[in-house]
């Protein structure tokens, strides 16, 4: 069973119960992600015994800001309009993600997904296909070279993806240049204080590698075919990783239907679970078969 039969086939106050959105719910996971970020940020501000280590954890917090931003897309984590734009945009300001701009583009990975010709995750060349191509993909290298062109020509340049509507074109650039002039405004702050390089910058680079490993495990090795349930991948992992992510392992299950909420992923995850096509057992699982298809 492909994923539109099976969303067809479940009956009305199923569709109804998996779709309920919560702020309720999604505030107290906001609450205590919050919470483990002010406790890293705390620990470095305080400079407890062996403080330098708390990058690593602040910085996986930062970059995992993304999958709040990319459920913020759909405007699932909360009931309220208002909350999901105000947190999509506040993960843009934290990792260089343009909100209104990351919306249109995340759509159409949606509609075009693993699509070598569409998908826009791969207008750039597919994954990578090589060792040294891995080793750069991880790095973040990639991703900040991109977002940094990409606010740059939201803000001064052509704007002319074809997923991205026109109508919200001026909306895209003043996005981006908020975003420089903040960007600017934190830098000059290193001239008084390091606070922000240890904080945050230093952070988000040590914290890149483990979102791309995570991101790769999305649709990487999965066929360009129109089945959701087999061109997006479910991973097997933690219940720490999971909270982490906001739910988005179950990531075949999002693909095939995107309205459901982070918080009843796991409920629709137990109706899928029986066709679902492409799957891991963790991410370390993974990695291995993926650098194994590199190697041969």
């Amino acid at each position: 069973m492909d994923h539109t039969a099976l969303i067809k086939s479940l009956p009305p106050e199923t569709k109804a119960s998996l779709t309920a959105r919560s702020d309720a719910a999604g505030l107290r996971h906001l609450a205590l992600y919050l919470a483990a970020l002010a406790g890293s940020t705390a620990g470095m501000v305080l400079q407890v015994p062996f403080w330098p280590l708390l990058m690593l954890p602040q910085g996986v917090l930062l970059v995992f800001l993304f999958t709040l931003s990319h459920e913020c897309t759909h405007q699932t984590p909360f009931r309220s309009k208002a909350l999901n734009e105000a947190a999509g945009h506040l993960c843009a300001l934290a990792m260089a993600l343009p909100f209104v701009w990351f919306r249109y583009f995340h759509l159409a990975h949606h509609k075009f997904t693993n699509d070598p010709e569409r998908d826009p995750e791969l207008e750039h060349g597919p994954r990578p296909v090589t060792v040294a191509q891995w080793l750069i993909y991880l790095s973040g290298w990639s991703y900040w070279r991109g977002m940094g062109k990409t606010i740059w020509r939201n803000a001064f340049g052509t704007i002319d993806a074809p997923y991205l509507p026109q109508r919200r074109h001026a909306h895209m650039r003043l996005e981006a240049r908020l975003l420089l002039a903040a960007y600017a405004a934190a830098l000059l702050t290193l001239l008084a204080s390091p606070l922000i390089l240890w904080l945050w910058l230093v952070p988000l680079l040590i914290g890149q590698p483990f979102l791309r490993a995570y991101l790769l495990a999305e649709h990487g090795l999965c066929p360009p075919v129109a089945n959701m349930l087999e061109n997006s991948r479910t991973t097997y992992t933690s219940q720490a990783v999971r909270f982490l992510a906001w739910n988005m392992p179950y990531h075949a299950e999002h693909h095939a239907f995107p309205t459901v909420p982070f918080h009843q992923l796991p409920a629709f995850h137990a109706i899928t679970q029986a066709h679902l096509k492409s799957t891991s057992d963790g991410y370390g699982a993974f990695t291995a078969g993926y650098v194994k298809q590199l190697t041969r």
